[in-house]
């Protein structure tokens, strides 16, 4: 049995319906991310989780307990808000204790229990400061500490890392990686931040419109995803979506990519994508990452398909650990990841490498994945 159990959740405002039929489950100690572009529900899901918006139908259970038309102080959720809701006229201490001392625990359990967090969270030099005397890292790390010693069922973030800055986000990611290994506490954490949902869920929800677009481990979403707009969203650069043709030759199936200037590309098509047949002679929209569209030296030598191209390079953008390039092929502007010291220059016709196991095939009209 899931411990976290959503079943065809529904909320709507009058009329306008915000959920429309959300079904997820989450294993205990799993980390859920919640993500999409603004207005796509994510926080409103995460406000009827927490009991801050009562749902219209559908279901909510944790550990087997249904807790839909339960007070928010009954659910035993901790929720940590993106303005940290910090009390500015207590200590460090004071704020993470606040709450045990509205429900009476005596003060050595609350001494003890602030020690334990302090300790997990690296802030038992701050507990003797005002939040106004802190950063932004920092107020973040305290509104952690008192949800957790708390000790609940559930964790709620919403949104928690959207007002530090960049580098900071990146510290805070590793911190809340950290402190979900070190508890093993179940949480549900909601972001816009597609980085944010790869690198600290074990099951991520992709939204968009109040619907849940695709429901699936960062593995299976980023490498597999259900359609072009989960295609689209997951992935720094995005993956690419070209429109192709699917022809049959004597060898097989291959996809025809127009070129500028030049014959289209015709790239084969591996074994095993049995459903494209049905699609022969037709127009379809060919996906591939970045990181499998790269320079021949550079290409994966366990592709069991790699197909190259010479490409029109537009533009080079050297970006450190890599050079990514950009060509044009299928009407649209392609980006290719390649290393950092690939020969290429703008202007110039460069081969490139196509790994044909990591590419996607999707339906322009539906835009539903078709192989």
């Amino acid at each position: 049995m899931a411990f976290l159990e959503i079943s065809g959740l529904r909320k709507r405002f009058g009329a306008l319906e915000i959920l429309k039929g959300i079904d997820l489950e989450l294993e205990k100690g799993g980390f859920l991310v919640l993500v999409g572009p603004s207005g796509c529900g994510k926080s409103t899901l995460l406000n009827t989780i927490a009991g801050l918006e009562a749902i219209t139908e559908g279901d909510i259970s944790v550990d087997g307990r249904s807790i839909a038309d339960l007070h928010p102080s009954k659910r035993d959720i901790a929720m940590v808000f993106q303005s940290y809701a910090l009390y500015p006229n207590m200590t460090v201490s004071g704020n993470i204790s606040f709450g045990m001392e509205m429900r009476g625990v005596p003060a050595d359990e609350r001494k003890a229990a602030i020690d334990k967090v302090a300790k997990v969270l690296q802030i038992g030099h701050l507990l003797d400061r005002k939040p106004s005397q802190l950063s932004g890292g920092q107020r973040q790390r305290v509104a952690m500490g008192r949800a957790l010693v708390r000790d609940p069922k559930l964790f709620l973030f919403d949104e928690p890392l959207s007002n530090l800055d960049a580098k900071l986000r990146v510290d805070m990611r590793i911190e809340i990686k950290r402190l979900h290994q070190a508890t093993g506490k179940t949480i549900v954490y909601v972001t816009h931040d597609q980085i944010e949902a790869m690198t600290l869920a074990t099951k991520i929800a992709v939204m968009k419109d109040g619907e849940v677009q695709q429901f699936g481990t960062p593995a299976e979403i980023y490498n597999n995803p259900a359609n072009m707009f989960v295609a689209d969203f997951m992935g720094s650069p995005a993956m690419n979506l070209l429109s192709g043709t699917i022809e049959r030759g004597a060898t097989g199936l291959s996809v025809s990519l127009e070129r500028p200037g030049g014959a289209p590309m015709l790239l084969p098509i591996a074994p095993g994508r049995n459903s494209l047949e049905a699609h022969a002679g037709r127009s379809v929209v060919f996906g591939i990452r970045p990181e499998a569209l790269t320079d021949p030296d550079g290409a994966d030598r366990n592709a069991q398909s790699l197909a190259e191209g010479d490409c029109l390079i537009e533009v080079v953008e050297p970006a450190g650990s890599d050079t990514f390039a950009v060509t044009k092929l299928g009407g649209k502007e392609v980006v290719a990841r390649l290393r950092a010291d690939a020969r290429i220059s703008a202007g110039q016709q460069a081969r490139l490498a196509f790994n044909l196991d990591k590419v996607v095939f999707f339906d322009p009209q539906t835009q539903a994945r078709i192989a």
